[in-house]
């Protein structure tokens, strides 16, 4: 099914005139910098065609024919046709045995090439420049360190005049046409393959696909379809990608629709160690799919707005989400040590998907301060639950349970709401964001598991809540009031010192904190403000009892969703009263 949809994906963009999908045969791929060239192979420059795109120097795209896997002890003697990086066409650096061994390979494969390609003036050239010791003449270059610096950075030869390379001119883009039906682009061993079978992708006989192309996921790239040889993966004397038969064009239409959604800023998500890519099976009215980014951007201008406009649209019509049956697909990968691993896969419609990503929205909701959003975004969710709060310490896989359960509409994952409050208590912190998470979790909980006789947490304070744990989160954040009234400047609270055993063994601190508090009421000048905090202090124990001795995971949440509640509800009163 997945390869079904991503080749749907495909077919569509290809159909399209306006889009710039790659041909079979092809891909877009950057390329940093271009040795130029005269018409007799003399060195004229090196081009750097980088553009600054935020923060990154960004290299410019162009249609190459497509490049082949490399795996095995012999991987250097795979070569890409007319580009590669440094190592092939420089043998850089020259210090380093393999260099060498990818730079007689590439000489070798300019040999090999076919007599009308060779008689190409551009392919000429590039051979005329090795004959003539053209490599030293780069390396002299002035900005040659500008492109030594860059890991494995990919080249590739231009005309001076021209104003593509020369992997791009008619001659080389024909040839490519003419031997992609007869030679797999991913034949490691170079080796002709000419196993047929009925593709699993489209049910037709064709020529079957032996290593599938390979897929950037973050730093790494992998197949998202491989077996390994000779690992008890084969099967009925198959082996390889002949276990799961799927044909040359088949292969080529999925691996193009999945690399090109995840260089779109508009159609991928990065969140933790998760990448998501989404698309609907056809172009929508709404343009769903680009929206459908903008809700999850870290961007808080772009992610409110959207937002905004996803709760306003069945009453404004804004966007036309809720009659669309057109189906929806996310599809959730991470990195793994053989091949993509495929967290999540979910079909949807755009109307569903909407309502889930509502809902979603709707259970995070929260009473809040003025400097924090109206709606976060999941990275920033994520990352509150990580140490210092940074996305490289977001504990592995929550991301993408957490995203498959916003989108399925399932309950959060347990170790989200384990991850949130066991930073609480080391942070000694009741963040917006760990709020709106909790409350997110347990109401998401209780509406599976006791949709009709358990109350959910509210946006805003509660006095009618009477859970345990609500209350003493509650009691807790009065108490710490206090405190910080009767001793004005005050550095550290009972927050600090106490907010872990308050929270989960209430028995241990609350006796001795409410002692305490005594000595404090006794400090204020006030008399009415007294009163008040004893009447408040009267109220929340009416609920209480005797202290428990352990609360549980729910009730560790709701203490502090009861310790955030309270908390804003005081800041509130203050406001309203100036």
């Amino acid at each position: 099914m997945i390869l079904q949809a991503l080749k749907d994906y495909y077919d569509r963009k290809a159909a399209d005139p306006e889009s710039d999908i790659a041909p079979e045969g092809f891909e877009r791929k950057e390329i940093p910098f271009l040795i130029v060239l005269d018409s007799e192979g003399r060195f004229v420059s090196l081009e750097d065609t980088r553009e600054q795109k935020g923060r990154k120097l960004v290299g410019k795209a162009y249609l190459l024919p497509r490049s082949r896997s490399r795996s095995g002890s012999r991987s250097y003697e795979t070569t890409f046709l007319l580009w590669d990086h440094w190592g092939y066409l420089l043998g850089h650096p020259e210090t380093d045995s393999k260099s060498r061994k990818q730079h007689e390979a590439w000489l070798s494969s300019l040999d090999s090439l076919p007599t009308d390609l060779q008689a190409d003036v551009g392919v000429g050239a590039i051979r005329k420049f090795y004959r003539s010791d053209g490599v030293k003449a780069v390396m002299a270059a002035p900005n040659w360190a500008n492109c030594a610096a860059l890991p494995s950075c990919n080249m590739t030869f231009k005309l001076a005049g021209d104003l593509e390379p020369v992997p791009c001119r008619p001659a080389v883009r024909e040839h490519v046409r003419h031997i992609t039906s007869a030679v797999s682009p991913d034949d490691e061993s170079g080796e002709s393959d000419e196993k047929t079978g009925r593709c699993m992708v489209t049910g037709e006989m064709a020529e079957i696909a032996r290593v599938h192309g390979r897929t950037p996921i973050n730093k790494d790239s992998k197949s998202l379809v491989g077996f390994q040889r000779n690992s008890g993966y084969d099967s009925y004397g198959k082996e390889q990608g002949y276990n799961a038969p799927v044909g040359k064009g088949a292969e080529f239409a999925y691996v193009t629709a999945l690399n090109t959604l995840l260089k779109s800023t508009t159609t991928r998500m990065r969140v933790g160690d998760a990448t998501a890519v989404f698309w609907s099976a056809k172009t929508t009215e709404s343009g769903f799919d680009e929206f459908f980014g903008e809700l999850w951007c870290d961007d808080p201008d772009r992610n409110t707005e959207a937002v905004r406009t996803l709760f306003e649209s069945p009453k404004s019509g804004a966007l036309p989400l809720d009659p669309d049956s057109t189906k929806f697909y996310v599809l959730g990968l991470a990195p793994n040590a053989a091949r993509i691993a495929v967290r999540f896969w979910i079909v949807s419609t755009v109307a569903e998907m909407a309502a889930q990503v509502r809902q979603h929205f709707n259970d995070l909701r929260i009473v809040h301060g003025p400097s924090d959003l109206d709606s976060v975004p999941l990275k920033r969710l994520l990352k509150s639950v990580a140490v210092q709060e940074d996305e490289d310490n977001i504990p592995p896989s929550i991301a993408g349970e957490t995203m498959r359960a916003i989108l399925a509409g399932l309950p959060y994952p347990q170790t989200l709401l384990q991850a949130a409050i066991r930073r609480i208590r080391a942070e000694r912190d009741v963040s917006h964001a760990r709020a709106a998470l909790i409350k997110a979790c347990l109401n998401r909980a209780i509406r599976f598991t006791n949709p009709t006789h358990e109350r959910e947490l509210t946006v805003s304070l509660d006095i009618t809540n009477a859970a345990i744990g609500y209350r003493l989160g509650r009691l807790f954040a009065v108490l710490e009031k206090i405190q910080e009234r009767a001793n004005p400047g005050i550095n550290a609270t009972i927050r600090d010192r106490f907010y872990g055993a308050a929270s989960s063994t209430p028995v241990t601190v609350f006796g001795n904190l409410m002692r305490l508090k005594n000595h404090h009421l006794a400090k204020l000048d006030h008399v009415g403000e007294r009163i008040n905090y004893e009447k408040l202090i009267g109220e929340i124990m009416s609920g209480i009892g005797d202290f428990p001795t352990h609360l549980a995971l729910d009730q560790q949440g709701r203490f502090a969703i009861g310790y955030y509640h309270q908390r804003q509800d005081f800041f509130t009163k203050k406001t309203d009263k100036e």
